[in-house]
């Protein structure tokens, strides 16, 4: 069982950045696959980024890449979003997730656990 928390959301004007934080319970959490999505109002929800155990490989939504970096910390257990050049349509909830992978997935379907949700808000 893993237990995820979501910090760091908050409202930015465009342009701003945030660095979003995901910490995980439990002591094998290099085991598993980390990856970031986000669900604005009306919509579903969609990828944003994965990272392997390790932290060596990690993919983007084409949305984000090249404005957002996933990264992780496997001796404090948590897993990093930071977030650049931030749009308006970047507003969403941003959930953290965890996959017994050990293959990275775009798919919600392939991650076993899920944080709360953090509101990140991007005024024009």
């Amino acid at each position: 069982q893993v237990q995820l928390v979501e910090s760091g959301g908050g409202l930015v004007q465009a342009g701003g950045s945030l660095r979003l934080s995901c910490a995980a319970s439990g002591r094998t959490f290099s085991n598993y696959v980390m990856g970031w999505f986000r669900q604005a109002p009306g919509k579903e929800r969609e990828f944003v980024a994965t990272i392997t155990g390790s932290g060596a490989s990690a993919y983007y939504a084409d949305s984000v890449k090249g404005r957002f970096t996933i990264s992780r910390d496997n001796a404090k257990n948590t897993v990093y979003l930071q977030m650049n050049s931030l749009k308006p349509e970047d507003t969403a909830v941003y959930y953290c997730a965890a996959g017994r992978g050990p293959y990275l997935s775009t798919r919600a379907m392939a991650y076993d656990y899920w944080g709360q949700g953090t509101q990140v808000t991007v005024s024009s």
